[in-house]
């Protein structure tokens, strides 16, 4: 049996057009949780990653936009402390989130 294993990615971005920004804003909704302006919380499977990863390069232009992947191991994940509004993702496997 082959256990599932997700990952936990910090997408954030800057995005110099409106229309590109909310495009990229709606299709990121799909795989995770806005958490600030501009930065989502994903936990995906790895086929979602390379989903996720294949529509956003669709949707920007990488001379004038910015994106950047951050993967947290499990302990990283863990260790995250929320300040003031409420958790995102509702629970991270083998994590707790302080806050």
């Amino acid at each position: 049996m082959t256990m599932k294993s997700n990952f936990f990615i910090l997408v954030v971005y800057d995005i110099s057009s409106d229309k590109r920004r909310t495009k990229l804003h709606n299709a990121l909704m799909d795989f995770g949780t806005p958490v600030q302006y501009s930065v989502f919380e994903c936990l995906l499977s790895a086929k979602d990653k390379e989903r996720l990863e294949k529509r956003v390069a669709k949707i920007i232009r990488p001379r004038k936009d910015h994106v950047r992947y951050y993967s947290l191991c499990t302990e990283c994940v863990g260790k995250i402390v929320v300040v003031g509004g409420k958790e995102a993702l509702s629970h991270h496997p083998n994590s707790i989130v302080v806050g």
